[in-house]
């Protein structure tokens, strides 16, 4: 990260960033029945559908890092193709995104390991907040060393979990297809049932609705973005891991959801047996595997919980690093480590004020499981605002005259952009308290970039100079390629 660092990072270790940011095992064991409430059988068909939107909104992050990588992800892809304000928003509500990501992270982290401890017979483990406390303490010494063991460590625990899924889902699914293993809520065995593909009893605009569930499993899928300098080739790594981190986790989402329906069986009750679970992947490995099964299900849901929390504290880091480089913040959280290049003061700022959230909540008396749904909900609505940054990105550079990018594309960021609307629009409107002052506070993070970013003029001129430097490694400005304030 520093001028000097040599790059060290391989597509792989890019990958695992963004796949331990998704939490793909947090993410089959969390939103599953919330799917399955609202369409019934047809959950595999609202995650194709989610697929293709978050493919729309990943167009725009594929085709810029082709052309710019930096540690501020949105913050340099906004600001080299719209200008140094738009920069600094789009890279201040990410900011908020992954600050909120790994509060609410560390209260999952607290969720499972109390669940995995209940499962082994331990009633009485202490408050959440312990564990959240030591999720905080474990991720930055982890991140505060070379880039490649976070890289490693994700990879194993994200692996480890992805695997046992799979496991889960041969046992499910090979079930169904010779009729054998009769586990379903009905007792019968699983039948291999295509027309959970299809919209069923339901109507398509409940289906659209509720591929809102199914992104939020992809939110963080751009994080290996953060990692532009720090990885080698980065034009042509970072695109590549961008594309893998979602195709990847969205053929498994598809498999896992497909698995979990049959599972619980595609008649009424299995759907309701679905809606009405804790933890279905915990549930369905105890029917057709075993306790013992479930156990290390359980426990793989604790160490994603870790990993994600991991990958948010690296993100953030990484953007409040860039920010403060270029003239935002103490200098001091723009300092890198000189043996192994990371931000550890950014790294120390972000694991301070998500544990003081975190804390603030325990002390008013809530739960971890509300912790993690408040504090994701916040991240999610604060990442819409600045994917759909991104994408006015791609759109004005593929106007600008500087891109190859054939002007027919523009097609697609505008159609993600419009889906980033709807969910937003969903994940506002008809909520009730405490859900319903969330669009407001994430609103008033964004608007305190705007603020900041208009009401310092020095400040996006420092911007704009810095970007153009580091984008171009030039170190001299160039009109084309920011806008500066008048």
């Amino acid at each position: 990260m520093a001028d000097n660092a040599p790059r060290k990072l391989r597509l792989w270790e890019a990958l695992a960033l963004s796949v331990g940011l998704m939490g793909p095992t947090l993410a089959m064991g969390l939103n599953g029945p919330g799917v399955a409430a609202a369409v019934g059988k047809a959950v595999p068909l609202v995650f194709v559908l989610g697929l293709i939107g978050v493919g729309l909104v990943g167009y725009g992050f594929w085709r810029l890092t082709q052309h710019f990588n930096h540690a501020g992800s949105v913050y340099a892809l906004a600001g080299a193709t719209i200008g140094p304000r738009a920069g600094f928003f789009g890279g201040f509500a990410l900011l908020g995104t992954y600050l909120f990501f790994l509060t609410c992270t560390q209260a999952a982290t607290g969720v499972f390991a109390h669940a995995f401890l209940e499962a082994l017979g331990v009633h009485n483990s202490g408050p959440w907040i312990i564990v959240a406390i030591v999720t905080a303490l474990g991720v930055t010494v982890l991140n505060s060393r070379d880039t490649r063991l976070t890289a490693r460590t994700l990879l194993i625990i994200e692996g480890f979990g992805i695997l046992a899924m799979l496991v889960l889902a041969a046992v499910v699914v090979g079930g169904s297809v010779v009729g054998s293993g009769g586990a379903t809520e009905s007792g019968g065995a699983p039948t291999l049932d295509l027309s959970t593909f299809t919209s069923g009893g339901t109507t398509y605009g409940a289906v659209m609705t509720a591929t809102v569930f199914a992104f939020l499993s992809w939110a963080g899928f751009e994080a290996c973005a953060s990692l532009g300098e720090e990885t080698d080739d980065p034009r042509r790594n970072i695109p590549r891991a961008l594309v893998g981190s979602v195709v990847l986790t969205g053929l498994l989402f598809v498999l896992m959801m497909f698995t979990e329906t049959i599972g619980f069986g595609t008649d009424k009750a299995g759907v309701d047996a679905f809606v009405g679970a804790e933890s279905p992947l915990s549930t369905l490995s105890a029917r057709y595997i075993g306790t013992w099964f479930a156990l290390v299900v359980a426990f793989t849901a604790v160490a994603s919980a870790f990993a994600s929390s991991l990958s948010s504290s690296a993100a953030a880091a990484r953007m409040l690093f860039a920010l403060s480089r270029d003239g935002f913040g103490p200098k001091a959280l723009s300092r890198v480590d000189p043996r192994t290049g990371s931000p550890r003061a950014a790294l120390v700022a972000v694991a301070l004020v998500t544990l003081v959230l975190d804390v603030v909540v325990w002390a008013a008396g809530a739960g971890a499981f509300d912790a993690y749904y408040w504090f994701a909900t916040l991240g999610v609505l604060c990442i819409l605002v600045a994917y759909a940054v991104a994408g006015v990105g791609v759109i004005a550079f593929t106007f600008s005259g500087r891109s190859a990018i054939r002007r027919w594309e523009v097609v697609l960021p505008v159609a993600g952009i419009a889906y980033l609307l709807f969910v937003f629009y969903k994940q506002s409107s008809g909520q009730d308290a405490p859900y319903s002052y969330f669009p407001w506070i994430a609103g008033a993070w964004c608007l305190l970039g705007v603020v900041v970013v208009l009401s310092a003029p020095a400040l996006a001129r420092r911007i704009g100079e810095r970007l153009t430097s580091e984008l171009t490694g030039t170190g001299s400005v160039v009109e084309e390629l920011v806008e500066q304030p008048r």
